[in-house]
Formats: C-alpha cells, sequence, structure tokens
C-alpha cells in the first residue's frame, strides 16, 4: 500500500467502527467543557465524569467558579489529581473569563491559550468539540498510533498534529481525532497490546513495531516453556 492507500483505509475502518462521536467528557457548554477538559489531564474520562457534577452542582459557570475559593475548587476536584495547579488554574481562568470576555468563553485559539492552564491541546478541544472548528487535538493515544501507523515519526506533539493535519483532510479533523482515541483505547492501548486485536496496526502498521511486538512475544513464549519445563 502506498501511504495515501494507508490513510484512507485508516479512515474507511474508523469510519466502520465509530460511525458516531459522542464526546467522552460530559458537558453542556464550552464553559463545562473547557473545565471537564483542563480536569482530564493525567486523569480518566470516566473518573472526570464522576467529578463534574458536583462541581457544576455548585458553579456551572465562571461568575459562580470566580467566586469559589481555590481551596474550595480542591476539595471536590481532588480525585482528579494535579488538584493544586488544576484549582488554581480553573479558578483563575474563570476570573479571565468574567473580566476580559464578559462571561463567554472566547472561540479563538488565542485567547483560549492566553489563559492559565489552557494550552494548545486544551483550546483545541474546546474549538473542536464546543464551536465546531476544525482542530486535531493530539493526546497519548494519537500520538501512540499516528507512529505505530507511520503516519507521524513521534518525537513531538507538535509534528504529530502537523503531519496528522497534513494526512487528513480538514473536514474530517474533528471526528477523526475522537475515532482514532476510541480505537487505540480499545484495540491499541500502550499497555497490553495485542496486535492480534489491532487489526489496522497489522496491516498497515510500521515495520519496527510490528517487529518489536513478535520479539516480545517470542520472549513470553520462551518464559512459559521453561515453566511449564521446570514444573
Amino acid at each position: 500500500m502506498t501511504k495515501a492507500e494507508k490513510v484512507q483505509y485508516t479512515i474507511n475502518e474508523l469510519e466502520s467502527l465509530y460511525p458516531e462521536t459522542l464526546v467522552p467528557l460530559d458537558h453542556k457548554d464550552p464553559f463545562t467543557l473547557l473545565v471537564a477538559v483542563v480536569l482530564s489531564a493525567q486523569c480518566t474520562d470516566v473518573r472526570v465524569n464522576t467529578i463534574t457534577p458536583k462541581l457544576f452542582a455548585v458553579a456551572d459557570n465562571p461568575y459562580d467558579m470566580a467566586k469559589l475559593s481555590v481551596e474550595e475548587i480542591a476539595d471536590i476536584i481532588r480525585p482528579c489529581g494535579l488538584v493544586p495547579m488544576k484549582s488554581k488554574g480553573i479558578h483563575s481562568f474563570s476570573n479571565t473569563i468574567v473580566t476580559k470576555f464578559g462571561g463567554v468563553v472566547p472561540a479563538t485559539f488565542e485567547d483560549l491559550e492566553d489563559m492559565p492552564s489552557v494550552g494548545h491541546k486544551t483550546a483545541s478541544v474546546v474549538m473542536s468539540q464546543a464551536f465546531g472548528v476544525p482542530a486535531f487535538p493530539v493526546d497519548t493515544h494519537i500520538q501512540r498510533l499516528m507512529y505505530r501507523w507511520g503516519f507521524s515519526n513521534g518525537r513531538s506533539v507538535e509534528q504529530t498534529e502537523r503531519d496528522a493535519k497534513r494526512l487528513f483532510e480538514r473536514n474530517l479533523w474533528n471526528k477523526l481525532h475522537l475515532q482514532i482515541i476510541f480505537y487505540g483505547r480499545e484495540y491499541s492501548p500502550a499497555r497490553g497490546w495485542d496486535l492480534k486485536k489491532d487489526y489496522i496496526t497489522s496491516k498497515i502498521g510500521r515495520k519496527s513495531e510490528i517487529h518489536k511486538w513478535e520479539l516480545v512475544q517470542e520472549v513470553k513464549l520462551k518464559k512459559a516453556k521453561k515453566t511449564k519445563k521446570a514444573g
């Protein structure tokens, strides 16, 4: 297959697997999505979705959130980890939204990324999922799969994003980045990776990654034989 054929094959398979791509973080508007995305750093979406109802019951808009103390926010979000950074960030950007943007989450990359605790990935998620602006947020799943599939060299998140935007049509970005995440979680995880299940990688993946997996299986098989023989 040529790279173009591999790209099209991947698009077709992901669309077949995930024709509907619901946003995994529960939210009702751009502000609640922004908060949820910040909370999701090094925390699972499932856990975030158990915490945000408690937080949003107290403050589901920037005005009410800004009125809370950093400590009050921290007490609620503690199970999500990175509490000092996240609580300060949420409190600070809520103040910024109130004082600088009239209580409305800004809909530009520049304004979002200027706010505390809002990096490029967070801004990309909000722009794509809240405002429908084409973006390609790169998380660990996308970084891993773009490398496994030979679509990027994996040297940096920035390079992976550039490669994704170059390879995939702009109108596919918002849906496709979620499809890749879903596939990574279900078929091609970082831990417990089984190439027999990961059929996209087994068909079009980087040869060095496939060879690495095969070597690991050989080692496991040898260990199993030794254990069986010793027993």
